[in-house]
């Protein structure tokens, strides 16, 4: 039996959710500002599984590991927020060159963001220390909730992943609205990571004893079998979902963007309940 802990699983959220969002701040394009809502986010989820750890099923390792976490997530906002003057590089070098544009066509000088040149940039390698000390509480907590030790330890790990890639996808595509301007090389190398991981987590949850267990009636779910199609579905319409958002991401229009975020929305209910129905239902064999 693999039980599906509450404290664990926001671990694994945080996680993968921070891991994810220094992929993309170390492409120096988003804006501060992406940085300061992912770490605030996750580093309040890391928090959150460490005081519920504590409170209801203390796995010390995983639970300091989390705090820590917490604690690190903190600390890169901290620093982020101290040298905001200085911007991001790619953010930089697009404002001022659009508004050289600007003034070049228009003849008009606008205002435009200043940025401190002299101050040091937010070191994007921060963003690591957070989701590296965490990692070691999800393996924790993938020790902690059944045998056999090696296949809880996979699927708690690559869904910390899975679940972390699927929800910055989300989070990333809503920030167009903030930064409209932003390209769309960070969405795309995000969503092609929770394309990569889509797999992998099939494959997890498949492994004996999973899923396919549940399908074939070995594992009754209660429901003669419909949670477990339920569960086929989900899987088969994040793949698909990811697919069209690839897809809509081709097309130059801004509003393709946006209709990628939509996919994503989809995605994000999907994704979690390809792994969390296989989690709920193996956890109670």
């Amino acid at each position: 039996m693999i039980e599906l802990q509450p404290a664990t699983l926001l671990l694994q959220l945080a996680v993968g959710g921070l891991a994810f969002t220094w992929v993309t701040t170390r492409r120096r394009e988003a804006g501060l500002g992406y940085g300061w809502l992912m770490r605030g986010i996750f580093g309040l989820l890391a928090a959150g599984g460490a005081c519920l750890g504590f409170a209801t099923d203390p796995v010390p390792v995983r639970d300091w590991s989390a705090a820590a976490a917490a604690t690190a997530a903190a600390a890169a906002m901290a620093v982020s927020v101290l040298r905001r003057r200085a911007g991001v590089s790619g953010q930089r070098e697009r404002v001022e060159r659009r508004s050289a544009e600007i003034a070049e066509m228009t003849g008009i000088d606008r205002p435009e963001q200043s940025f401190d040149r002299t101050q040091p940039e937010f070191p994007p390698m921060l963003d690591l220390i957070a989701p590296a000390v965490g990692l070691a509480g999800v393996v924790a907590g993938g020790l902690d909730a059944g045998d056999p030790a090696a296949l809880a330890v996979a699927r708690t790990v690559i869904g910390a992943f899975f679940l972390g890639a699927v929800t910055d996808a989300m989070l990333l595509g809503h920030w167009y609205l903030v930064q409209p301007g932003l390209a769309r090389g960070p969405l795309l190398e995000i969503v092609r990571w929770t394309g990569l991981l889509w797999l992998p987590e099939l494959v997890v949850m498949l492994w004996p004893t999973g899923m396919a267990s549940v399908l074939s009636g070995t594992i009754d779910d209660g429901y003669n079998g419909l949670l477990g199609w339920f569960w086929v579905a989900c899987a088969v319409a994040t793949a698909g979902l990811l697919a069209l958002a690839r897809a809509a991401l081709r097309e130059r229009f801004y509003s393709a963007v946006m209709a990628a975020t939509g996919l994503l929305y989809l995605g994000i209910l999907t994704g979690f309940g390809m792994d969390l129905i296989a989690r709920a239902l193996l956890g109670s064999t």
